[in-house]
């Protein structure tokens, strides 16, 4: 699709996995019914040529490869959402979106009016060509959220957040998604552990992969072709992690629980009985201070 293409190359290239991402939860708005993720700037983020291409062929992205990771993106976004609404009602006023590529909750925050600040951390080339995609757009950047670049291999989570005018004394929710499986498990672990220093109340959901062995033969043959194509575009898969013992570390470094979600009660709890057959191959961990 030449003219999804587009913007990446005339705004410098960034992230290819966070366009893909992000044109997967467009073709979601088109395609599966009911919809998981409500997302009406799904669309418009993509700028008006790539989301006219989008509606008129959504089923370039129906293949199975492809419906099977659109499951996982709506349903991974849901459930932070619907984590991130659990935490709102608790007192949480902070929000903070690592690796936030296109994602859209900032332009469609229904937490508005309880006063809830938001944070989208990335690469400052992914938030300079983000702002060009906005402005296309025609989406206003709001006043109550904050870029505060990151590049979690180079430099800490703490400081970036420091520097953008984050509360460490006030608690926070955290998305993390679609970002573990291309960052060093101590990388991963620094900012697991920042967050779990955060007082009571914060918490992480985050998306991760599994060792091979724990796949049965078609989830191996699916995950090693998309392990392919994310080191195709030079964005190569490296950290995995087995849910026992992630969870083990999780408690070990300060949270006071952590809960496996593991795919079966992601589908039941999102996907259940649908005509469509739409199903999630994900897992997701969410731990709370």
């Amino acid at each position: 699709m030449a003219i999804l293409q587009e913007n990446i190359v005339r705004t410098g290239k960034p992230s290819r996995t966070a366009w893909r991402v992000a044109t997967l939860r467009a073709a979601h708005q088109l395609l599966d019914e009911p919809i998981v993720l409500d997302d009406p700037i799904a669309l418009p983020i993509l700028g008006p040529n790539a989301a006219a291409e989008l509606r008129e062929d959504p089923f370039v992205y129906n293949d199975p490869a492809s419906r099977g990771l659109r499951a996982a993106v709506v349903v991974r976004s849901r459930f932070a959402e619907d984590e991130l609404a659990r935490a709102v009602a608790a007192g949480v006023r902070q929000y903070i979106v690592l690796g936030a590529g296109l994602d859209t909750f900032a332009y469609r925050n229904p937490h508005k009016a309880a006063g809830l600040r938001m944070f989208e951390v990335d690469h400052l080339s992914t938030q300079q060509w983000k702002r060009e995609c906005l402005k296309d757009a025609g989406i206003p950047i709001p006043e109550d959220l904050i870029f505060a670049p990151v590049d979690f291999e180079h430099g800490t989570l703490a400081q970036g957040l420091a520097e953008a005018g984050f509360r460490t004394d006030f608690p926070a929710c955290f998305s993390w998604l679609g970002v573990t499986m291309y960052l060093t498990e101590a990388a991963i672990l620094e900012s697991l552990r920042f967050v779990a220093s955060l007082p009571k109340l914060s918490s992480i959901s985050f998306d991760y992969r599994v060792p091979a062995s724990m796949l049965d033969p078609i989830q191996q043959a699916i995950g090693k072709l998309m392990a392919q194509r994310a080191a195709a575009v030079g964005e190569p898969w490296i950290s995995a992690f087995d849910p026992v013992l992630l969870r083990q570390q999780l408690l070990q470094i300060g949270f006071s629980e952590a809960e496996t979600c593991e795919p079966d009660e992601l589908n039941r709890r999102y996907l259940h009985r649908r005509k469509d057959g739409l199903r999630s191959g994900g897992r997701i961990m969410c731990a709370r201070v």
